[in-house]
């Protein structure tokens, strides 16, 4: 008896395949392209990476161009030899392009780019497996919205729907009167949520987050700086601005 065509699955989205290899030829060609075109490139390396902030980033300069890819096709894009650079003493900054790092091509005054991320450093709530940056701790009695971080006159109380999430996280809390309650021992100022230096697991950063404690930062690192007008590659790593070339 023939298969019944009610029976058949017919897929009708195809996801097409990444093509890695053009992806790479891609990267290369834009790069080279960018050296001829830009008069200044950044080697930069970021820090607690947000894709919000480096949004911010990514506007801030609409006019220049960022590459985040694999540090080996950026590097031969550049070129790793004064045989195979793309322009004079390029070679010179490939040996920056090591861990997670980026490439800011700009025709911008140099001193202004450095200058922008030297002040670009906004606060974020951390993530679980980085170490705490600050202590924090839930005060006793009333709970408030943000947990003591401002004057009790400028917050209220955290709302009652709150309470449950609260136990469930550990912090032993219970509704008065439609109030969220912490009770501890009389010897316990507050409730621990966390120490300076210690690393913080997932409990703990959303305990964090409830309260809206920050306690991480956003930023940029300038690693390394290469002038199409002196050809000379400045090193801007924290300990060093001399010159290489």
């Amino acid at each position: 008896m023939p298969r019944s065509k009610r029976a058949r699955v017919v897929q009708e989205s195809k996801t097409a395949k990444k093509d890695h290899k053009e992806q790479t030829r891609r990267l290369y060609a834009n790069i080279r392209e960018c050296v001829e075109e830009y008069d200044h490139l950044f080697v930069f390396a970021v820090d607690n990476m947000r894709n919000t902030y480096l949004k911010d980033v990514r506007a801030e300069f609409a006019d220049s161009r960022l590459f985040f890819g694999k540090t080996k096709v950026m590097a031969k894009a550049l070129g790793d030899s004064p045989e195979t650079e793309a322009a004079p003493n390029l070679h010179l900054v490939t040996p920056h392009l090591t861990g997670a790092v980026g490439l800011l091509f700009t025709s911008r005054a140099a001193e202004s780019v450095i200058d922008y991320f030297n002040t670009f450093r906004p606060s974020d709530f951390a993530r679980a497996g980085t170490e705490a940056t600050r202590s924090f701790s839930i005060p006793n009695g009333l709970v408030y919205s943000r947990a003591g971080e401002v004057p009790a006159d400028q917050d209220e109380p955290i709302s009652h729907t709150m309470e449950p999430a609260l136990r469930k996280l550990g912090v032993p809390t219970r509704l008065v009167k439609g109030k969220v309650m912490l009770e501890l021992t009389e010897d316990q100022e507050g409730y621990p949520v966390c120490r300076k230096g210690q690393i913080l697991d997932s409990r703990q950063t959303t305990l964090m987050k409830m309260f809206g404690v920050t306690s991480s930062e956003f930023k940029v690192d300038l690693k390394a700086h290469w002038s199409r007008k002196t050809n000379e590659v400045e090193n801007l790593e924290q300990g060093g601005m001399d010159v290489d070339a």
